[in-house]
């Protein structure tokens, strides 16, 4: 359904958008260096399939309703904004007396992946890149934009996959290093809790 040249081209365009500097960026880091490496992946897959929550609204059109309509828009960012924080805020408690990295359970591990979902599938910005992002790749002739516009979320998400898997590792070896030095450890868990609360309210005060 897609060309090749679409695809390519698509592809280029979203590992560039998708390295590029930005809060799913900076909350992997931070939960990767902070908790680990393991952790880091999996809230950075997290992330990355969250993305099909946004191709789905596309797809479906709800996304340009949530455009046109500031009262949504304004409820969505607010929503995310929240729920950064509160992100923060439990990882400025976990300072206090859990050591980074110490929570390695196959439940802990599932939290954290749909923590990194949760916080993907609700962030408003992402809903408008979708929007104004994934059309510009869709070919009206071929026909079926919607089959179009679905393939082409679903390789946003998988590029997406890699590379913040990739960070997360990368991190996370940073993490493994600090987790034998509990005092560092307590001090980047606090830089991470930090990072969440700032970009949350980032998300709630900015406007446009």
């Amino acid at each position: 359904m897609l060309t090749l040249e679409q695809c390519s081209g698509f592809l280029v365009a979203a590992m560039l958008i998708t390295a590029a500097p930005g809060p799913d960026n900076l909350m992997v880091l931070s939960m990767g260096v902070s908790r680990g490496r393991r952790q880091g992946i999996v809230f950075g897959l997290g992330c990355a399939l969250g993305c099909l929550s946004h191709t789905l609204l596309a797809v479906l059109g709800v996304s340009a309703l949530i455009a046109a309509s500031p009262q949504a828009f304004t409820l969505l960012k607010v929503g995310g904004g929240l729920y950064l924080v509160w992100l923060g805020i439990g990882a400025l408690r976990s300072a206090a007396g859990v050591a980074p990295g110490r929570a390695a359970a196959a439940g802990s591990l599932r939290q954290l992946f749909l923590k990194g979902v949760f916080a993907n599938a609700i962030n408003p910005k992402v809903v408008l890149f979708f929007l104004s992002f994934l059309p510009q790749f869709v070919v009206a002739e071929r026909g079926d934009v919607g089959g179009q516009l679905a393939l082409l979320g679903i390789l946003f998400t998988a590029q997406a996959a890699l590379l913040f898997g990739l960070l997360g590792y990368f991190s996370g070896s940073i993490g493994q290093w600090l987790n034998r030095r509990p005092r560092a450890g307590v001090v980047l868990d606090r830089i991470a809790g930090t990072v969440f609360i700032a970009l949350g309210l980032r998300l709630i005060v900015e406007r446009g």
